[in-house]
């Protein structure tokens, strides 16, 4: 069964704190979360969810480290998994893909994060990241279904037959700027930042799915081919990766980005 991400409003969530199977993690900077945080919510650092060592920082953690996610979290099998951040989706929806990545089929988003629960006024309480009571026991099942490797992208850029779409900035795509030792994008690659998925006026929710799509369409991603998104480390995208589950699309993430892509020298690359 493929991985089904939802999402969730605020008042939604608010109704099911309480809930011994409901699990919040939360993903924003640590002092905020000691400040305020959702009644119960269990504290990750968005840097666990990622590898750490070049050249591609953005790949999932070992299974040493997801195991130890799993316990901290207090995961178990029945668990029902919110996610939430506070910058309108990268952490989280890269948290749902490392989810997805375990063998977990099901689990939402925060529409708005902790910028639409604080505009809500919903409940909050202070205090320091702890381990769940119980350690989590879900099993860490490896499944490589919603990523792709280099070699394989590479192949399928050679071959034309799917569609890229580039979460970063303009002047990371046109090359003006890179955190990579080279500059510019993937050989056809569409460029979409993932901040134009955020609707500001409505407390960096997801603007309207329907409005979205037809902006990738009329750049080139119209669901004729699969896709695949990438960012610099797989954060950024995570948010493109989410919407693009969240509207039916046959999408992968390529969590090497451009920290892998760009520190290669064998890799095509435009400008």
């Amino acid at each position: 069964m493929p991985f089904k991400p939802e999402l969730i409003e605020p008042a939604q969530l608010a109704e099911r704190l309480g809930d011994p199977q409901l699990v919040v993690i939360d993903l924003c900077p640590e002092p905020d979360f000691v400040q305020a945080h959702v009644p119960g919510a269990r504290y990750l650092p968005p840097a666990a969810t990622q590898n750490g060592r070049p050249p591609a920082p953005g790949a999932l953690p070992d299974p040493v480290q997801l195991r130890r996610i799993v316990a901290w979290l207090g995961l178990h099998p029945e668990s029902d998994i919110v996610v939430m951040d506070h910058e309108g989706g990268g952490w989280a929806g890269r948290m749902l893909w490392l989810l997805a990545s375990i063998g977990v089929r099901k689990a939402a988003a925060l529409n708005g994060g902790r910028v639409a629960w604080l505009a809500e006024d919903l409940p909050v309480e202070p205090g320091v990241p702890e381990p769940a009571p119980e350690a989590g026991t879900l099993p860490v099942t490896p499944d490589t279904s919603e990523s792709i490797g280099k070699a394989e992208l590479m192949d399928a850029v050679r071959a034309g037959t799917v569609h890229i779409w580039d979460a970063r900035s303009a002047d990371e795509y046109h090359g003006r700027r890179s955190g990579a030792p080279r500059a510019g994008h993937i050989p056809g690659a569409v460029h979409y930042e993932w901040t134009r998925l955020m609707d500001p006026a409505r407390n960096l929710r997801l603007r309207d799915p329907e409005e979205i799509r037809a902006e990738l369409a009329r750049l080139g991603i119209d669901g004729s081919r699969p896709v695949v998104t990438h960012c610099q480390s797989h954060h950024r995208s995570g948010l493109t990766w989410l919407a693009g589950k969240l509207m039916g699309l046959d999408i992968r993430a390529y969590p090497g980005s451009w920290a892998e892509w760009g520190s290669c020298p064998d890799t095509p690359i435009e400008c």
